[in-house]
């Protein structure tokens, strides 16, 4: 049976990719864990929590470093990843409380109406 491989370059890119994909996952379970609550947003939400508290944080992390090179695969960078996360988690339940809140009234106002 032939053994199917990617070239080299791909291979690199692939194996990024999965680093990061990692990476954003511990981010965003991290701030799931901080920031506990009853709702379940399931393991694809907690991956683009991560992904995007990723870029969030990292890219403040790099302003406030004023341009200073950093890993962000690393303890400094994972705390800054998990940080945005978790703003991004913050402004995400915010924005879910105030649909919640627009839909009770709807749902109220619709009650009295009918």
């Amino acid at each position: 049976m032939e053994e199917w491989n990617l070239a080299p370059v791909a291979q690199q890119w692939v194996n990024v990719a999965l680093i990061w994909i990692g990476f954003a996952m511990v981010a965003g379970l991290l701030a799931r864990c901080l920031l506990p609550s009853s709702d379940s947003i399931g393991p694809v939400a907690t991956l683009l929590v991560g992904m995007v508290g990723s870029v969030v944080g990292l890219f403040s992390l790099s302003y406030f470093l004023q341009g200073k090179p950093i890993n962000p695969i690393s303890p400094v960078g994972l705390f800054a990843a998990s940080a945005g996360a978790l703003v991004v988690l913050v402004i995400y339940r915010l924005g879910m409380t105030g649909r919640q809140t627009a839909g009770q009234k709807n749902a109220k106002s619709d009650n009295a109406a009918g």
